[in-house]
């Protein structure tokens, strides 16, 4: 009876278990508002919000990178509550940091940076059901990935990174890596479909396990191409590079649009704002396309003024604002509802302390008797 008894026990927890499975749910099922902003700080999530969130909007997108030495939780856990506050929706892509031996390239990653960041992203509270992970950037680019492009070692790890995360939470969404959609091949850099195919060619199959393609569909040549102008180089870039990764999956991938935008190098302001009007309203409309976060809200005094939707000064620009008034809907995705210990003091509501041991006692005393019940109801004992 004690043998029957302890294997009755394992079945109820393992039924117990069962019903705190997860899974990603298809963000094409539900309203979606596809506009998003790529910022580089938690600090600009306000900014973001009123320029994704404004003229009928709600649940945006922004996109966010975080580097292998900066897993600070409180200070991630904080990004998370105000995303939720704000009604954003996050979107966090890994990143290394400067090679120590060569700052001219970001460090190669490894399988541990993977491993923590999977660890690490778990243990915060996020916002909404699908917790939305980008494996890294630009990879084709050898200055992206240690000096030299590696679709194999790339394939593997994007692998690594599917199996690692949903290990942890099956909430965890997997989007591959945004490619440059210029690069040519060279001893620095690849092209992106070659790179596709040799990736395939390392791990057959490694586009039916991720959940959504990454894409940098920006204007080239030069980031200067109007919206009409459609060519596997163009903001139309997604569809090429769906089209081609389709023959490797029987999936239909919803696409990511996580970098994409033109260079005041070239183009005025009020000009760059009608583009992402027209754009959005033309190209970008496609439902298979969940989230267009353009590069980038705020360079400050960086080297990415030319693509800064604010002004050197904070202010917004011509192209922020032709954003903020782009009609958009509101976004219904599946909310995680937490209730934080500092909004429970808020509500005043009865907080009842237990002691350790009176706890212990009390799960015992009904496992003891759950067990006792179930063998019961199995054996016909009652």
């Amino acid at each position: 009876m004690k043998n029957l008894l302890i294997l009755f026990s394992v079945l109820f927890f393992l039924t117990f278990a069962t019903r705190q499975s997860f899974a990603i749910e298809d963000p094409r099922s539900l309203p979606n508002n596809k506009v998003g902003i790529h910022i580089l700080f938690p600090s600009e999530l306000a900014d973001a919000a009123h320029l994704v969130n404004t003229s009928g909007g709600d649940w945006g997108y922004i996109i966010i990178p975080i580097q292998s030495g900066d897993k600070d939780l409180d200070k991630w856990q904080k990004f998370m509550d105000q995303a939720r506050q704000l009604h954003i929706i996050p979107i966090i892509r890994l990143a290394t940091e400067g090679d120590y031996f060569n700052t001219k390239v970001w460090r190669k990653p490894q399988s541990s940076d993977v491993l923590d960041f999977a660890n690490f992203l778990n243990s915060l509270n996020w916002p909404t059901k699908n917790r939305y992970i980008v494996v890294y950037n630009e990879v084709n680019r050898g200055d992206e990935y240690g000096g030299k492009p590696d679709p194999t070692d790339y394939a593997q790890l994007l692998s690594y990174a599917v199996t690692v995360f949903k290990s942890r939470n099956q909430d965890f969404f997997i989007i591959s890596a945004g490619m440059d959609n210029a690069s040519a091949n060279t001893s620095e850099a690849m092209n992106e479909y070659t790179y596709f195919n040799l990736m395939n060619q390392a791990v057959p199959g490694i586009f039916n396990q991720v959940d959504g393609l990454g894409s940098h569909a920006y204007p080239n040549p030069a980031f200067s191409v109007p919206p009409f102008i459609h060519t596997s180089e163009s903001i139309t870039s997604f569809i090429y590079e769906r089209d081609f990764i389709h023959v490797f999956t029987s999936k239909e991938l919803p696409t990511f649009i996580t970098e994409t935008g033109w260079s005041r190098d070239s183009l005025a302001d009020p000009t760059i704002g009608s583009y992402f009007i027209q754009a959005f309203t033309t190209v970008w409309n496609d439902p298979n396309v969940i989230a267009v976060t353009p590069f980038l809200l705020s360079a400050g005094a960086g080297p990415f003024q030319n693509f800064s939707f604010m002004k050197s000064d904070g202010s917004p620009s011509a192209i922020y604002n032709a954003l903020v008034t782009l009609p958009k809907i509101k976004g219904k995705p599946t909310v995680i509802q937490v209730v934080l210990a500092m909004q429970v003091r808020t509500q005043q509501t009865p907080i009842e302390h237990f002691h350790v041991t009176t706890q212990k006692q009390s799960l015992q005393t009904f496992f003891d008797a759950e067990i006792k019940n179930f063998g019961k109801w199995l054996l016909h004992l009652e």
